[in-house]
């Protein structure tokens, strides 16, 4: 998929460097991510094996003049029954932070989801103190469903958890 300045390439094992297990050591970075263990270059390989072969909807993000990987978004596990899937994207480049690039790559996800995969909704788990990513889902027109107050625990401290979704404009409900 291509944006203005955005490209959305299916990540894979040419995604493994050193950069990117950087980033999944970084505390900046994982702050507000599930995955909280360090990584190494054997396991981002392993991972990325088995996202290459399990073919999910899974894209580095990559800005286009510079072919610069700056994070990934994914929009997995999907609900074929239900016609809903859940959102994740992690900005993992830190100088690139701010420029609106995970608005440009959300949208394009977001776009790709409601009109090749027929979605009817995309769903996500924010923590409410992860204030930028919670302003990033309000500004793509994600709605709060729901508040799991004191939810998970980040730094000794319990959090609260915002499950927001965003409906595809095509369908219509009583």
């Amino acid at each position: 998929m291509i944006g203005e300045r955005l490209e959305l390439r299916p990540l894979c094992l040419s995604y493994c460097t050193q950069q990117y297990v950087d980033w999944m050591n970084d505390p900046e970075v994982y702050k507000f991510m599930a995955i909280r263990e360090q990584y190494t270059i054997e396991k981002l390989r392993s991972y990325l094996q088995e996202v290459e072969k399990n073919e999910i909807l899974f894209w580095a993000i990559v800005i286009k003049d510079s072919n610069k990987h700056i994070g990934n978004i994914k929009i997995d596990p999907i609900n074929n029954i239900h016609g809903f899937a859940e959102y994740g994207i992690m900005m993992g480049e830190k100088s690139e932070w701010g420029k609106g690039y995970a608005y440009e790559a959300s949208k394009l996800a977001i776009n790709y989801c409601f009109s090749e995969g027929n979605l009817r909704k995309i769903n996500l788990g924010v923590v409410e103190d992860n204030a930028s990513a919670v302003n990033l889902y309000k500004k793509l027109e994600f709605l709060i469903e729901g508040v799991h107050k004191h939810h998970l625990l980040y730094d000794s401290q319990y959090l609260t958890l915002l499950r927001m979704a965003l409906f595809n404009p095509q369908y219509t409900y009583p």
